[in-house]
C-alpha cells in the first residue's frame, strides 16, 4: 500500500511566534490562529480576501439577530461597505431600526445581562442582552419612520430594497442636519447604492409601523413577490456577466435562507440552468444537528442546489460568536485587500431584472417546446 502520510502532513507546521502585543490583527490571526475555530476564521479570512474580494465576484450579506445595537453597524459594515466589499444584503429589520437610532443623535449604552428586568421596566429602560436604552428611544424612532413612511414617494407598492433605499436617504438628511456621519449603515447604503432587503418585512418595528400606517389607508406595501425575483437577478446577473457570486452568511435565520434561495429560485422555479454560489462563508454559532437552518453546512445547501458542487472546497463554516468574528473578519480584510469599486447594484435592478425575465422566458420557451414535442405521436 503507498504510504498517503506525505499527503496528510502537508499543512503548515504549527510553530507559531509568541505573541508580543505589537501585531496587527491581521498578523494575530495568520500566527496565532492555527486550529478549532480560530483555524477556521483563518481560513474564513482568507477565502474573503483571496477569492470572494475578486473584482468579478459579487458579494451578498445576510445579517441575523440584532448586531447593530451593539455598535457592529458602525465598526465593521460600514467600513467593508464603503470598501466595495459587500454589494448587496439580506438583514432582519431589528438590525436596520436599531441601526436608525443612532443616525437620529439616539444613545445606546452597555450595561449587563444580570439586571432585573422587572426594575428596568418600572424605569423606562429597555434591555437587548447586555445593552440599555431609553424606552423613549423606540417611541422617537417610530415617529419618525411613521413621518418619513407617509410621504408620497412611499404610496405605492414596493421592494424592501426600494424601501430601504427611501428611508437611508432621509435617515442620511437626518444625520448630516445633527453633525453626525458614517452612524448608520442604512445611510451609507443609500450613498454606495447597495441594496437591502429583508426577508421577513413584518417581522420588526419598521413593518409593524408600516402595518399601523395601513390602517390609516397607506398605500405602502411590501412586494415580497419584487425582494424574491430582484435577488434572484442579481445573482444570476453576477454569474452570466462573466463573475461568481458569494455568500458572507453572519449567524443565520431567515436571512441566510434568503440569500441562499436565490439559485434554487433560478433554477427549480423559474428553470434556468445554473449550479449555485460559487463562495460560502458563514459565521454561526448554531449546532447542525439540531434540524434549523443556521447550522446548515455548505454541503446540504449542495443537495438543494444552492451551492455548486464543485465550489464546496471554497465554503468556510466558523462556529463563532458574530460579535466576535465580524469585527476580526472586516480588519483582516481591510487590512489585506485595497477597495473594490462600487458595483452600486440598486441602481441596476431594471437591467438585472430584465436580464433574470428574458432568462426566464427562453428557459420556459425551450421546456414548452421540448414538452410539445414528446406529446407528439411517433416522437
Amino acid at each position: 500500500m503507498t504510504d498517503q502520510r506525505g499527503d496528510y502532513l502537508r499543512g503548515q507546521r504549527i510553530d507559531p511566534r509568541p505573541i508580543s502585543g505589537a501585531e496587527t490583527v491581521a498578523e494575530l490571526i495568520e500566527n496565532a490562529f492555527l486550529a478549532y475555530n480560530a483555524g477556521r476564521l483563518r481560513e474564513a479570512s482568507r477565502l474573503l480576501v483571496e477569492r470572494m474580494l475578486a473584482d468579478e465576484t459579487t458579494v451578498g450579506m445576510s445579517l441575523t439577530g440584532a448586531m447593530t445595537p451593539a455598535g457592529l453597524g458602525m465598526s465593521s459594515i460600514i467600513p467593508l461597505l464603503e470598501a466595495g466589499f459587500v454589494d448587496w444584503i439580506v438583514s432582519t429589520g431589528a438590525n436596520l431600526y436599531h441601526d436608525a437610532h443612532f443616525a437620529l443623535g439616539m444613545s445606546m449604552h452597555r450595561g449587563t445581562p444580570f439586571a432585573d428586568d422587572v426594575e428596568l421596566r418600572e424605569h423606562g429602560v429597555v434591555r437587548i442582552y447586555d445593552i440599555f436604552f431609553d424606552y423613549a428611544i423606540l417611541l422617537q424612532t417610530d415617529k419618525f419612520m411613521r413621518e418619513v413612511s407617509a410621504r408620497p414617494e412611499f404610496q405605492r407598492p414596493m421592494s424592501t430594497a426600494e424601501y430601504h433605499h427611501l428611508l437611508g436617504g432621509y435617515v442620511r438628511e437626518r444625520e448630516r442636519a445633527l453633525g453626525l456621519s458614517r452612524k448608520s449603515v442604512l445611510s451609507v447604503a443609500h450613498a454606495c447604492a447597495v441594496p437591502i432587503y429583508t426577508s421577513s418585512p413584518g417581522d420588526s418595528s419598521i413593518g409593524m409601523n408600516v402595518a399601523e400606517q395601513a390602517l390609516d389607508g397607506s398605500q405602502l406595501r411590501f412586494d415580497v413577490s419584487a425582494d424574491v425575483n430582484e435577488t434572484a437577478a442579481i445573482v444570476l446577473g453576477a454569474k452570466r456577466g462573466g463573475g461568481k457570486s458569494a455568500v458572507l452568511i453572519v449567524g443565520g435565520g431567515s436571512p441566510k435562507n434568503f440569500v441562499l434561495q436565490t439559485e434554487p429560485q433560478i433554477q427549480e422555479v423559474l428553470g434556468i440552468d445554473e449550479r449555485g454560489h460559487d463562495y460560502y462563508l458563514q459565521i454561526t454559532d448554531a449546532r447542525v444537528d439540531t434540524g434549523g437552518l443556521s447550522g446548515a453546512t455548505p454541503s446540504e445547501a449542495v443537495s438543494w442546489g444552492k451551492v455548486d458542487p464543485d465550489r464546496l472546497p471554497d465554503a468556510v463554516v466558523c462556529y463563532v460568536d458574530s460579535t466576535i468574528g465580524l469585527p476580526l473578519l472586516a480588519a483582516y480584510a481591510l487590512a489585506k485587500r485595497e477597495p473594490r469599486p462600487l458595483k452600486r447594484l440598486f441602481e441596476r435592478r431594471v437591467e438585472l431584472n430584465q436580464r433574470l425575465l428574458a432568462a426566464y422566458q427562453a428557459a420556459r420557451k425551450f421546456r414548452d417546446a421540448r414538452a410539445t414535442a414528446n406529446a407528439l405521436p411517433g416522437v
